[in-house]
């Protein structure tokens, strides 16, 4: 699939829950979120079949979003689930690592391919501050189990401004430490229209952009700075990914009625 920039369209992202076990400041507002009811979440048979599709449309790349991915009950199906679709070149799992450490080898065995743990502090207290949970080590832990099985695994951080911050300063050097690669997020505003490229990835580059989301509501956006949006339940599998590569716009804008949290990043 292209779009109307030719841009070739192989990346599609799921968020599979709106909910975290985290609440980071960054991403969950103080005055808590309003989330999807349970009848309004795709179940695991309605992203296999759409996935599928995707999949026979040209998309190449899955990877499973949130919220936080591994609170979905069930997660370790559905990877399964997906793991058998043939065409997936790549299937991988953004989590921010506090079951991770549970979860690991089942994903292992159930397809996973590659996994990003999100991670914007190794000082404890900090990683409190910004989460508003003591869960560090949980985090640590699951890294450390995740790459005993054998995962190929990036860290993500999100820095204010820049890398040089004291606490991404800190998670660099860990991860260097590690022998771990690192990608650096600046924190980004969907309202405003605030984003930026990722620095050590790809993402937030308008112009080579190969990504559409689907939203665990059945919503598939193409573009995460974008109102625009197209039901799943509404229009099918097909027309839906076709009519949202066909609006993807020249480069973000604002997205007024999104939020991270919903949306996966």
């Amino acid at each position: 699939m292209r779009d109307s920039c030719d841009r070739l369209i192989t990346y599609l992202r799921i968020s599979v829950t709106d909910r975290c076990n985290l609440r980071c400041r960054y991403c969950m507002p103080e005055e808590g979120v309003k989330q999807f009811a349970h009848g309004d979440l795709l179940s695991f048979e309605e992203i296999a079949a759409f996935t599928k599709v995707a999949v026979g449309l040209g998309i190449t790349k899955v990877r499973l979003t949130g919220g936080e991915p591994l609170v979905r009950r069930g997660i370790v199906s559905l990877v399964a689930m997906l793991a058998s679709i043939r065409g997936i070149e790549d299937l991988a799992m953004t989590t921010n690592g506090v079951l991770l450490a549970a979860y690991a080898s089942e994903l292992r065995e159930a397809g996973l391919m590659r996994i990003n743990v999100s991670l914007d502090s190794v000082d404890e207290r900090r990683f409190e501050q910004i989460t508003k949970y003591n869960a560090l080590e949980a985090v640590l832990e699951g890294i450390a189990a995740a790459r005993r099985i054998g995962f190929p695994l990036k860290i993500n951080t999100v820095v204010e401004r820049s890398p040089d911050e004291p606490d991404a300063a800190g998670v660099a050097a860990w991860a260097a430490g590690e022998g771990l690669p690192i990608r650096f997020i600046q924190r980004m505003d969907l309202a405003q229209g605030e984003f930026f490229g990722v620095m050590g990835g790809d993402g937030g580059n308008c112009a080579a952009c190969n990504r559409i989301r689907l939203l665990s509501n059945g919503i598939v956006k193409p573009c995460l700075f974008s109102d625009i949006g197209f039901s799943v339940r509404e229009l099918g599998a097909e027309e839906s990914i076709r009519r949202a590569v066909a609006a993807k716009p020249v480069s973000g804008t604002c997205n007024h009625g999104g939020r991270f949290y919903m949306i996966g990043g």
